[in-house]
């Protein structure tokens, strides 16, 4: 389960999920600079990261092996459908 790639790959995708947190945290509309704060803002940024890996955690044996995705990203071979 835990293997180097899937370590990487879990990893890679909670420091997304961070990066996209934070950012739609100062994004929205009721945000405002002059109240906001920090901790809650790093607080939900990384809930949502650890939300992350748990999820990858849960989702290995269901997808591709040694993989955190529940898709094969494996591309059918033949023409488009």
């Amino acid at each position: 389960m835990f293997t180097v790639q899937f370590i990487k790959s879990a990893i890679e995708r909670a420091i997304k999920t961070v990066a996209q947190a934070l950012i739609a945290v100062i994004a929205a509309s009721s945000f405002d600079w002059v109240t906001a704060d920090p901790k809650a803002i790093v607080a939900t940024a990384a809930t949502a990261g650890a939300l992350s890996l748990l999820t990858s955690i849960a989702s290995e044996g269901i997808g591709p092996k040694a993989s955190p995705s529940l898709v094969s990203d494996q591309h059918p071979v033949g023409p488009p459908v």
